[in-house]
């Protein structure tokens, strides 16, 4: 798969996300893997989902910055996305978001690992 198709489908992960965040479980598997905002991992597609559609916000909105893709030794593919998060009425808040993908046995991707992280530092 090429980085531009990559790209493009995160694109679409996002928008999915801020329209309806629990329409996203065709992106993670039951051994998909997410730290969100925290040292604990949570685990498979369904928890993931019900983390996500359990946040306090009503509305979302991803501004992105910078997608930028690798390829990894094994196979896998590296995404790092950088934007602002905007919820409900508050500020716009920086985020980064580490992804690794992987190749399920039909050839399609799904995400194996989700780190999300709110930027608390304004450089």
């Amino acid at each position: 798969m090429n980085v531009e198709t990559v790209k493009q489908q995160f694109a679409q992960y996002y928008q999915m996300f801020d329209a309806d965040r629990s329409q996203l479980g065709s992106f993670f598997s039951e051994e998909s893997q997410l730290n969100f905002e925290s040292g604990d991992v949570i685990v498979g597609r369904e928890a993931i989902i019900a983390k996500f559609t359990s946040l306090p916000f009503q509305k979302v909105d991803h501004i992105i910055t910078t997608i930028d893709v690798q390829t990894t030794g094994d196979s896998g593919i590296l995404v790092v996305v950088n934007g602002q998060l905007k919820t409900d009425e508050d500020k716009p808040m920086g985020f980064t978001e580490t992804f690794i993908l992987r190749q399920k046995p039909d050839g399609s991707l799904f995400i194996a690992n989700d780190v999300f992280r709110i930027s608390l530092h304004n450089f």
